[in-house]
C-alpha cells in the first residue's frame, strides 16, 4: 500500500540534489539512522508496532546509504508525483487490502509502498513527524466495522495491531489538541482531546493516556470558558455550554474564593482574576443569576459581585426592586467590610437620602468623600456631590463590566424621571425582618488579614492584560509546548475596593477585615429635630435641579443627632411611665400587707412555745451540695464543652426574648459583645418599632471547643445548631424557617463571664 512518506523524512534528513554527493553525507546519514533507532516509541506499544517502525527506518537507511540505490530512488522520487494518479487506479485492484487509504494521498506529496504488516510502523512515524490529522485520516477507516482487513490478520495479529492503531490515533488526538490549544482554538482543542479520550474509554485501553487527556482538559477549561462566553449572544447554545463549564469549576472549587481543587492549576488569587476577566463577557442578567447563587455558599466576593449586577441591572432597566435586593446583600457584607459608600449609592437610588448621608459619614474612603464635599459646596447636604459621584461610578466602574451595558449611559435625572421608578419609591416599605436573615453572614478570610484578593490601585478600576480575548475570540496570551493556565497567564484585575486589601498605609483600608464595632445608626433628624426644608422635596425633583457647585464645602454638623437644647418627647413619656409604675407598685404592696393583717385577726389554733425550726417548702431543711453552673465553671480556667453549651443555650434564650414578643433588649449585653452586640441591639429595636417578632426553637446537636493558644480568655466554638423560626408581623404569622447549620462562634471572657463576640456559618 502507498503511504505519504519518503525515506528522507523517515530519517529526518534534507532531500539531496540527485547525482551530487554532499561532503560528510555518509556520516550524517549514519548519525540520523542511529538517532531514529534510539528514539523509541512509548512503552505502551507492542513489539509488533516497534518492529514495523524499525524496519521502515532500516529500509530508508539501506536505500539512501547505497549510492546506486539512492540514485534510482532519487530519480523515481522526482517522477513519483506524475505517477500517483495511476498508482491510485492500481490500488482499486485491491493491492494492500486498504482501498480507502490511497484516496487521502496528495498528488504533490511523495509516497512509498509498504507491505500491509508495515502499516502500523508508518502510522507511528507519521505521528512522530507531527502529521496528526493525516494519522487520523489513515487510521480511522482501518478501525471501522466495514473494513475486514484488520480482522482477517492482513496487518498482523488483530489483537495487537488494533490496540497499537488505537493508541496511535489517541496520541494523535492528544498532540493535535495541544497544537490547537497553542493556536488559540480552545474549543477545537477540547473536541480533539475528548474524541481521543472517548476512543480509549470505548475500548477500555491505556488509562495513563486517558489521564493525560483529562489533565489537559482540566487545564484547558478556563480558556474554553472565556472563548465560549465571548461569542455573540445569538450563539446561545455555545454560551450556555461555557456557563455550565464555569459552574462545574465553581462546584469543584467550592465557590469563587473556595480552596477546592478543580485541577486547573489556578490558585485562589488566579481564579479571582479569571472571574474578573470573564465578567465583561457576561450580561447583567447572567451575572446576577450566577453571583446571587454563589453568594449563598456564602461568599463575600460573590456577594459583592451580585450587588454590582443587581445595581447595574436595576438602574439600567429602571427596576429599583433589584437595587433594593443589592442593598440587602450589602447589609450582610457590611458586617465585616467597609461598603458604606456602596450602601450610600443604593440608598440614594432608592430615594433614602437620610440613609445615604449616614452611610457617607461611616465610610473610610476619604478621597471619595473629598470629591463629594467639593461638589456639594453651598448646599445644605452632600446630595449634589453624591449624585455626581453615583452617576460617574455607574458609568465608569459598573457598566463596563457587563457586555449589554458597556455602551449604556448613566443618567440619574432620567432614572428618577421614570414613572415606574417613582411609583416604586413612593410605595417603598421599610426593611422587614425576613429580608435580612440573621444567619446569612460572610465567611472568614483564608488568612487573618486579607481574603486573598488582588491589591488595590489608587483608583477603583480594572486592568486586564494577558489571556484577554479579542473580538474574534482569540487570545493574545502565549503558551509553551505543554500549555497550562499558570499564575502568570491570567491578568491581574483589581476587584472593587470593598473586597480588596491593601499592604500600604496610603491606600484605602476599605477592604480590610475590621473588628471594630460599627457606630450606632441614630436615624433622628439633624439640628433641632426637623429635617432641612430641602430634604422634604421628592428625590426626583431634587435630582433634576442639581448642578455641581465649586465653592468651598461646609461640613454639615449634627446629621442624625438631636440638638443639645431640644427636648425628646419619647424620653419624657418613658419617665412618666416609670414614675407611674413605681406609684402603682407601692399601692399594691400596701394593699397586700393590709389584707394579710386583717386575715391574721381571724385565724386561731394552738401556738407552739419556744424557738421553732425555720422550715420552708421551697427550701431544704438540710444543706444539699449543688453542682456549679457552666457560667461559674467558666469564671476561671479553660472552657469545656459543657460551658460552651451553657453559653450558647443562654444566648438562644436571650435571643428569643430580645426578638420575641416581649422585646427584652436589655438582656443582650449579658451574652453578646461588639460587633455582634451593636448589630443585634439595632435589630431588636427595629422589631419593637415595626411590630414584628420571632418565635424560636433551638437544638444544639454537637459542640467542639478550641482555646486560643495565646490568650486564655478567647476560644473558638463550633456547634451544629438546629433552629426553627416563625415570624409574626402585626400579630400574624408571615414566614417560617427551618435551618440546620454548622456555626463557628468567637467567645471572649470578660469579668469572669464568657460572651459571644461574633460568628460565621461554615460550609
Amino acid at each position: 500500500m502507498l503511504v505519504p512518506l519518503d525515506y528522507y523524512r523517515i530519517l529526518g534528513l534534507p532531500i539531496q540534489v540527485p547525482g551530487v554527493e554532499t561532503p560528510g553525507y555518509a556520516e550524517q546519514l549514519k548519525q540520523a539512522h542511529r538517532d531514529r533507532k534510539e528514539q523509541l516509541p512509548r512503552r505502551e506499544y507492542s513489539e509488533v508496532a516497534t518492529s514495523a517502525r524499525r524496519q521502515l527506518i532500516d529500509e530508508a537507511y539501506t536505500v539512501l546509504s547505497d549510492p546506486e540505490e539512492r540514485q534510482k530512488y532519487d530519480a523515481s522520487f522526482l517522477a513519483k508525483a506524475s505517477e500517483l494518479d495511476s498508482a491510485g487506479a492500481d490500488s482499486s485492484t485491491g493491492r494492500g487490502g486498504l482501498e480507502s487509504t490511497d484516496s487521502y494521498l496528495d498528488p504533490n506529496t511523495p509516497s512509498i509502498d509498504v507491505p500491509s504488516e508495515g502499516f502500523i510502523g508508518s502510522l507511528l512515524i507519521l505521528q512522530e513527524l507531527g502529521e496528526y490529522e493525516l494519522v487520523l485520516k489513515l487510521g480511522l477507516p482501518v478501525l471501522s466495522g466495514s473494513n475486514i482487513s484488520l480482522k482477517n490478520g492482513r496487518f498482523g495479529d488483530p489483537k495487537l495491531v488494533e490496540a497499537d492503531i488505537i493508541l496511535t490515533l489517541a496520541l494523535a488526538c492528544l498532540e493535535l489538541g495541544r497544537e490547537q490549544w497553542q493556536g488559540g482554538k480552545y474549543e477545537n482543542a477540547a473536541i480533539s482531546l475528548e474524541n481521543g479520550q472517548e476512543m480509549l474509554l470505548r475500548e477500555g485501553l491505556f488509562p495513563a493516556v486517558r489521564g493525560e487527556m483529562q489533565a489537559d482538559l482540566y487545564k484547558l477549561r478556563p480558556y474554553r470558558i472565556l472563548e465560549l462566553l465571548a461569542l455573540p449572544e445569538t450563539r446561545s447554545k455555545e454560551r450556555q455550554h461555557g456557563l455550565q463549564l464555569l459552574q462545574d469549576m465553581l462546584q469543584e472549587r467550592g465557590g469563587i474564593d473556595g480552596t477546592g481543587d478543580d485541577r486547573s492549576g489556578l490558585s485562589v488569587d488566579d481564579f479571582l482574576r479569571f472571574i474578573q476577566q470573564l465578567r465583561s463577557h457576561l450580561t447583567a442578567a447572567e451575572q446576577q443569576e450566577l453571583f446571587e447563587a454563589e453568594a449563598r455558599r456564602p461568599s463575600a466576593v460573590a456577594t459583592y459581585l451580585a450587588v454590582y449586577a443587581l445595581v447595574a441591572r436595576g438602574f439600567a432597566a429602571r427596576q429599583p426592586a433589584l437595587i433594593r435586593r443589592g442593598q440587602m446583600l450589602l447589609t450582610h457584607l457590611g458586617r465585616r467590610q467597609d461598603v458604606h459608600l456602596e450602601q450610600s449609592v443604593c440608598s440614594l437610588l432608592l430615594g433614602q437620602t437620610e440613609d445615604a448621608a449616614q452611610s457617607l459619614e461611616l465610610t473610610q474612603e476619604q478621597e471619595t468623600l473629598t470629591f463629594i464635599r467639593e461638589n456639594s459646596r453651598n448646599s445644605p447636604d452632600l446630595l449634589p456631590g453624591l449624585c455626581l459621584y453615583a452617576e460617574r461610578w455607574l458609568q465608569s466602574e459598573v457598566f463596563p463590566h457587563f457586555r449589554d451595558l458597556a455602551s449604556a449611559q448613566a443618567s440619574l435625572k432620567d432614572y428618577f424621571a421614570d414613572e415606574q421608578v417613582q411609583a416604586y419609591l413612593e410605595a417603598l416599605p421599610e426593611t422587614t425582618a425576613d429580608e435580612v436573615n440573621e444567619w446569612m453572614v460572610v465567611p472568614p478570610p483564608p488568612n487573618p488579614v486579607t481574603i486573598g484578593l488582588p491589591q488595590p490601585s489608587p483608583r477603583r478600576d480594572s486592568a486586564f492584560t494577558t489571556l484577554r480575548l479579542d473580538s474574534n475570540g482569540s487570545s493574545n496570551g502565549t503558551l509553551g509546548k505543554n500549555p497550562s493556565l499558570s499564575s502568570s497567564a491570567v491578568s491581574l484585575a483589581t476587584l472593587p475596593t470593598a473586597i480588596r486589601t491593601s499592604s500600604n498605609a496610603e491606600t484605602s483600608s476599605a477592604g480590610r477585615i475590621s473588628d471594630r464595632p460599627r457606630p450606632s445608626e441614630d436615624r433622628s433628624a439633624s439640628g433641632n429635630g426637623k429635617r432641612d426644608d430641602r430634604s422634604k422635596l421628592p428625590i426626583a425633583a431634587r435630582v433634576r435641579g442639581l448642578e455641581p457647585i465649586e465653592t468651598p464645602p461646609s461640613r454639615r454638623s449634627g446629621v442624625g443627632r438631636t440638638g443639645a437644647k431640644g427636648k425628646n418627647p419619647k424620653l419624657e413619656r418613658l419617665i412618666l411611665l416609670g414614675v407611674g409604675g413605681l406609684l402603682g407598685l407601692l399601692l399594691l404592696w400596701l394593699l397586700i400587707n393590709s389584707l394579710r393583717w386583717v386575715a391574721g385577726l381571724f385565724q386561731g389554733g394552738p401556738s407552739l412555745r419556744g424557738e421553732q425550726l425555720s422550715i420552708q417548702l421551697d427550701q431544704s431543711a438540710i444543706p444539699i451540695a449543688t453542682q456549679p453552673t457552666p457560667a461559674e465553671l467558666g469564671a476561671t480556667g479553660p472552657i469545656n464543652e459543657a460551658i460552651a453549651q451553657g453559653v450558647l443555650q443562654k444566648w438562644f434564650t436571650i435571643k428569643s426574648s430580645a426578638l420575641g414578643s416581649t422585646h427584652q433588649v436589655e438582656q443582650l449585653p449579658e451574652i453578646l459583645m461588639d460587633p455582634a452586640l451593636s448589630l443585634w441591639q439595632r435589630r431588636a429595636e427595629a422589631a419593637r418599632q415595626e411590630n414584628w417578632y420571632w418565635e424560636y426553637d433551638h437544638t444544639i446537636q454537637e459542640t467542639g471547643v478550641e482555646m486560643s493558644p495565646t490568650d486564655p480568655n478567647r476560644a473558638t466554638i463550633e456547634a451544629q445548631v438546629s433552629e426553627t423560626a416563625r415570624l409574626f408581623e402585626n400579630g400574624q404569622l408571615s414566614n417560617t424557617r427551618d435551618d440546620n447549620l454548622r456555626v463557628q462562634y468567637q467567645f471572649v471572657r470578660e469579668d469572669g463571664q464568657w460572651r459571644i463576640r461574633d460568628w460565621i456559618i461554615l460550609p
